[in-house]
C-alpha cells in the first residue's frame, strides 16, 4: 500500500513538473536566476531563498510599474492621435490586468525559488492561475460591452447589434465569458468537471419541461430582436384575427407592449408575436406612412375639376407631407359614380384617423360648395300599370 501511495505520489509530481504552467514558472525562474540579471546581489543572498524570492519579487513589481506608469502612458499617447476613442479606454482597461498578471507571476516565481515545498507550489500555482482568469475574464467582459456599444451607435435600423438588442448581446458575452472561466479555474484546481456537466444536463431536461412556455417566449424574443420585424416606435397590426394595433413601445426578452389608440397597454407573449402573421405599418423603405380616400362623383361631372379640388384638399392640410407629394388616381366606373382615390402621406400612422376625418370633411364642404353631386345607391322604380285598379274601373263602366 505504502508502495502504491508512492507511486501516485511520484505520478502525480510528474504531471505537475510536465504541466505548460510549471514549465513556464521555471523558465522564468532559470532567467530570474541567471547571474548576469541581478549579479552580486544573488551572489550574497545566494543562501537565503527567502531572501531571494523577495527580491524577485520587488522585482517583478518594478517591472509592472514601469509597465504601467511608462509604457502604456507612451502608447496612450500614440492612441490619442487617433479619430476614435475606443483605444484609449481600451488601453486604460489594461492597466490594472497588467499590473497584477506581472505581479502575481512574479509572486508564483518567488515562492518557486524560495524552496516552500512542492504542495505549497502546487497550491498557489492554481490560486494565482484563478485570480489571473478571473480578472482577464472582467477585462473580456468589460472590452466586449464597450465593443458593443461602439457597434449598436454606428448601426442602422436593420441591423443586428442595436441599443435595443445591447442588453441580450452584453449578457450573452458576460455568460459565455464566465462559462469559460469557470472551466478554466477548475482545470487549474485539477477538478474533473463530467459529473459536473452531466447533472447540470439533467437539471437542463428538467428546467426546459417545466418552463418551456417561458422558453419559447424567450427564444422568440431573441429571434425578434435579431429579425427586427419591427422596432419602437413603429405602428404594427396582428394579423392574428383580433386585429390588434398599436404602437411598439417595448421589445423585452419575455415579451413585446403595444400602446393602442385608446392608450391601452397591450403586453404580448413574444410566442405569439414569433407565431402571428405582423404588419408593419411603419416598415419599408419609407417611414411615412400612406393613407387613400376614396370618393365617388355623379356621372357628368368634369373629372379634370374633380382631380384639382382633391389634391388642393390635400395641399392645405398641414398634417400631409409634401414629399411624396399628394396624388388623385380616376380608379373605375361605379354603378352610379365615377371613383376616385385620394393618395397622400403622412409622418405618423398615428394621425391617420384625424387626417382622414379632416379631408373627409373637407371634401364634403367643397363638393356641396362647387355643386358637385356625391352620388348614392338608389334605385327608382317604374310601374307600368295596377292590374287590380284597372279591373275595377272597368267593372264599374
Amino acid at each position: 500500500m505504502a508502495e502504491n501511495g508512492q507511486q501516485a505520489s511520484d505520478a502525480e509530481e510528474i504531471e505537475i513538473a510536465d504541466s505548460p504552467i510549471n514549465d513556464s514558472v521555471e523558465g522564468l525562474v532559470d532567467i530570474i536566476d541567471a547571474p548576469q540579471m541581478l549579479g552580486p546581489v544573488m551572489e550574497i543572498f545566494g543562501g537565503y531563498p527567502w531572501v531571494k524570492g523577495i527580491l524577485i519579487f520587488l522585482f517583478f513589481i518594478l517591472i509592472a510599474r514601469l509597465l504601467t506608469w511608462v509604457f502604456l502612458p507612451i502608447i496612450r499617447r500614440l492612441a490619442a492621435r487617433t479619430a476614435s476613442h475606443v483605444d484609449d479606454k481600451i488601453i486604460m482597461m489594461l492597466k490594472a490586468p497588467l499590473f497584477w498578471t506581472v505581479t502575481l507571476i512574479g509572486l508564483l516565481v518567488a515562492t518557486t525559488v524560495s524552496s516552500l515545498g512542492d504542495q505549497i507550489n502546487k497550491i498557489l500555482l492554481s490560486a494565482v492561475t484563478s485570480v489571473l482568469v478571473f480578472l482577464w475574464m472582467l477585462f473580456a467582459i468589460r472590452l466586449s460591452k464597450l465593443l458593443l456599444q461602439v457597434a449598436s451607435s454606428r448601426a442602422n435600423d436593420h441591423a443586428v447589434i442595436r441599443p435595443q438588442t445591447l442588453p441580450l448581446f452584453t449578457n450573452l458575452f458576460a455568460i459565455t465569458f464566465f462559462i469559460f472561466a469557470v472551466y478554466f479555474i477548475f482545470q487549474a484546481w485539477h477538478i474533473d468537471m463530467t459529473a459536473w456537466l452531466a447533472s447540470a444536463g439533467i437539471i437542463g431536461i428538467a428546467v426546459g419541461f417545466a418552463a418551456k412556455d417561458t422558453l419559447a417566449n424567450l427564444f422568440s424574443g431573441v429571434f425578434i430582436m435579431a429579425d427586427t420585424p419591427y422596432k419602437i416606435g413603429d405602428y404594427i397590426v396582428l394579423d392574428d384575427g383580433t386585429g390588434l394595433r398599436g404602437k411598439v413601445t417595448s421589445i423585452g426578452i419575455r415579451s413585446t407592449r403595444l400602446l393602442t389608440r385608446d392608450d391601452v397597454e397591450v403586453t404580448i407573449p413574444n410566442a405569439i408575436m414569433g407565431n402571428s402573421k405582423v404588419v408593419n405599418e411603419s416598415g419599408g423603405p419609407y417611414p411615412k406612412y400612406r393613407i387613400r380616400v376614396s370618393v365617388g362623383v355623379a356621372y357628368g361631372v368634369d373629372i379634370d375639376e374633380v382631380k384639382r379640388i382633391l389634391l388642393a384638399i390635400a395641399e392645405e392640410n398641414d398634417s400631409v407631407c409634401n414629399d411624396p407629394e399628394p396624388r388623385v388616381r380616376f380608379r373605375t366606373f361605379g354603378a352610379s359614380s365615377l371613383d376616385f382615390e385620394l393618395l397622400c402621406w403622412v409622418d405618423n400612422p398615428e394621425l391617420r384617423g384625424r387626417v382622414v376625418d379632416s379631408l373627409n370633411s373637407t371634401i364634403y364642404k367643397t363638393f356641396l360648395e362647387e355643386g358637385i353631386e356625391i352620388p348614392y345607391s338608389k334605385q327608382d322604380l317604374y310601374i307600368k300599370e295596377f292590374p287590380g285598379q284597372i279591373d275595377g274601373v272597368k267593372s264599374q263602366n
